[in-house]
């Protein structure tokens, strides 16, 4: 082998090892299904420990996923309300009593709204079991492709929405449900998942021209209107406040409520709640969970959620009994989800079967 030969080979190796260097520099990780709310943790998330080529650049796309993170996990990503500065930008604070008030004349509107008894009014072919059999599985469905919790409340909501307006044969059902999941996700996701995702999750029961045509079905029964407020919109309201002076983990209090949440998505009868309703009353059985002998429910609650104690007696209810699985039992996929250790297991944290009676009544801790 001549010279220039050897020098070009021992060329093209340094080229490569350049080139690998250079890439393992840059190397992003495969995104990984992480805790919510572990930012440092998150794979897709690089910081350099040393300077490097492109290290703005780097800066400046890691800035940009921060940016969308906030926006999927902003319970988790904001500070302890003691930490919280009233000059933060994000915080919006000179409006947030206008978006908060928005936000209830939305929930309220009765074009968004489902029939609270549209089985019986509407439905010929589908009762609450098959409703509930659906949306366990739609749980599975987002844990699979790791999608946020938002992508899963506005699924049930067109869900509900649209059959509260169109009768639908059952065997049709799953196919409304990942074409409300397909639209969720285009609206919530910063990547969502293809239409041919949604055939292969079905078995392919279904065709790429069936999902489409029923996601055009659904748009235009919502009238285009995709932007619910949901029972994790409030959530998020009414978690700082819920842990102001309560001897309780942060993560293990959020987690409880996001579990009490998507619990209350199984039962056809929480339908007629609306959404804030739903998260004040997730919140006072949480707060009661973890410690039964306190009462649950003080002013500051009352004056951020607008309910009394006594307005949250009947979902309040309606929830335990879904926690002690006396409704819903058949249903598993929420309970498994939040029994893994990733949820803190809150799945597993006991619960007094009743609730005394007192705590539903109107006292000073309501004014």
């Amino acid at each position: 082998m001549s010279d220039q030969e050897n020098r070009g080979r021992a060329t093209r190796a340094a080229k490569k090892r350049a080139a690998a260097a250079i890439a393992e520099q840059f190397h992003v990780p495969t995104k990984k299904r992480v805790v919510l709310g572990e930012l440092t943790n998150l794979s897709n998330v690089v910081v350099p420990e040393k300077p490097c080529p492109g290290e703005e650049f780097r800066k400046e796309k890691s800035s940009r996923v921060a940016r969308k993170l906030r926006k999927v996990l902003p319970t988790i990503a904001t500070p302890p309300s003691n930490l919280i500065s009233a000059d933060d930008p994000q915080l919006v604070l000179p409006y947030v009593s206008d978006i908060y008030e928005y936000l209830l004349k939305l929930e309220a509107n009765p074009r968004r709204r489902p029939l609270p008894d549209y089985i019986k009014k509407v439905q010929r072919d589908i009762n609450p079991h098959m409703r509930g059999v659906l949306v366990d599985w739609l749980v599975e469905v987002a844990e699979e492709y790791n999608l946020v919790s938002d992508t899963l409340y506005l699924t049930v909501a067109y869900i509900d929405k649209y059959l509260s307006l169109n009768a639908l044969s059952r065997h049709k059902l799953q196919l409304l449900g990942v074409s409300s999941m397909l639209i969720a996700s285009k609206y919530e996701e910063i990547k969502p998942p293809e239409v041919e995702e949604f055939c292969y999750i079905t078995d392919n029961t279904y065709t790429k021209e069936e999902v489409v045509t029923m996601e055009a079905e659904i748009l235009k029964s919502l009238k285009y209107e995709m932007g619910y407020p949901t029972v994790k919109t409030f959530l998020r309201r009414f978690c700082t406040v819920a842990l102001e002076n309560y001897e309780a983990s942060e993560l293990q209090f959020e987690f409880l409520t996001y579990y009490l949440a998507e619990l209350s998505l199984l039962e056809y009868s929480c339908v007629k709640f609306l959404p804030s309703l739903v998260a004040a009353s997730v919140i006072f059985l949480a707060r009661f969970m973890l410690s039964p002998k306190t009462h649950p429910w003080n002013s500051a609650l009352h004056r951020r959620s607008g309910y009394k104690s006594s307005d949250l007696k009947d979902c309040v209810l309606v929830i335990l009994d879904l926690y002690l699985s006396r409704r819903g039992g058949s249903l598993p996929a929420v309970r498994d989800k939040y029994k893994q250790h990733k949820f803190k297991c809150v799945a597993t944290t006991p619960s007094p079967p009743e609730i005394p009676l007192c705590y539903f009544e109107v006292t000073e801790t309501d004014h």
